[in-house]
């Protein structure tokens, strides 16, 4: 497979600053050797922005922080997603915070509309990232990236790349959440998106679930979109992110979620998000993120 490795380092989107350092963690943890060994070309490995650190701009809104350095970043990857496409690679996304989605999910929405194919996203995350301006108790935009993806919230983020709904809701699968936010909750329901969360997971059993995600997306959609934000795992495993949250999923299951999707065969794109190298310990998140892009592009224990 051809695979193009296209670097976000923007952190405007989150409170902690040093997820715009999580690309050259994942780069210097041996990512394209990595890829290589597994008989990829990467065709490309580069950044489509070239932009200053938070420190020194404008926050702006205050119910969406950095609204204007983000949708020009996210538009500039919203361009390079598509061209990807165009190419015939495999857009592999490495974040920076969660609001690259914006930019990842409209650069993969416009090549399916232009393909004439149906759109899944599979959001392995901690969080929802449903609210809106509205809504949100922290105004950081990663934590309304897919909220706008689907068509809700202030029109800069809707509209971003191209006017209107990115995804359609009923389409979008959430795995692994297990903080939402009370109004954010609500507008998931009403959306009509799907969610498995810790507890769903705790009672039904982790490959129940997984057989569950494969059998939406089966039934549903003709190509998917990936994205995997590192605070869905436990501490314990990923200490190397801004939100650290109890509970969560376990090395294993990261890696076996993204074996799942791989042997799916409907994975178009992917991103992996929220590698904070300022927090991690020896490097372990970073490594762990190079295994989890391992898997969903075909590597297997045996």
């Amino acid at each position: 497979m051809r695979v193009k490795v296209i670097e976000m380092p923007l952190d405007f989107g989150a409170s902690r600053h040093g997820a715009d350092m999580g690309p050259s963690a994942i780069r210097l943890a041996g990512l394209q050797q990595r890829l290589e060994s597994l008989g990829h070309e990467v065709t490309d490995y580069f950044s489509p922005i070239d932009i200053k650190p938070a420190d020194y701009d404008d926050e702006g809104n205050p119910k969406a922080k950095y609204l204007n350095p983000i949708v020009r970043s996210c538009t500039q990857l919203a361009l390079a997603v598509e061209e990807s496409f165009r190419e015939g690679d495999f857009p592999l996304i490495i974040g920076g915070d969660h609001s690259i989605a914006l930019g990842s999910v409209a650069g993969v929405s416009a090549a399916c509309i232009r393909q004439g194919k149906k759109l899944g996203i599979l959001y392995v995350d901690a969080h929802g990232d449903f609210n809106t301006a509205e809504t949100t108790l922290t105004g950081n935009i990663h934590g309304e990236c897919m909220a706008a993806s689907c068509g809700y919230g202030l029109p800069d983020l809707t509209d971003l790349y191209f006017k209107g709904q990115k995804v359609n809701p009923e389409n979008v699968c959430f795995v692994g959440t297990r903080d939402l936010d009370a109004q954010e909750k609500n507008l998931m329901k009403k959306a009509g998106v799907t969610v498995f969360s810790m507890s769903d997971i705790d009672r039904q059993g982790f490959p129940v679930v997984l057989q569950k995600i494969r059998n939406f997306f089966a039934e549903k959609v003709d190509c998917v979109h990936l994205s995997f934000d590192l605070d869905v795992l436990d501490p314990m495993f990923a200490p190397g992110t801004g939100i650290q949250l109890q509970a969560g999923l376990s090395n294993r299951e990261g890696l076996m979620i993204m074996e799942e999707m791989c042997e799916m065969g409907k994975v178009c794109s992917a991103e992996i998000v929220e590698l904070n190298p300022v927090l991690d310990i020896q490097n372990k998140t970073a490594v762990l993120a190079v295994d989890l892009i391992a898997r969903i592009l075909g590597d297997k224990i045996y």
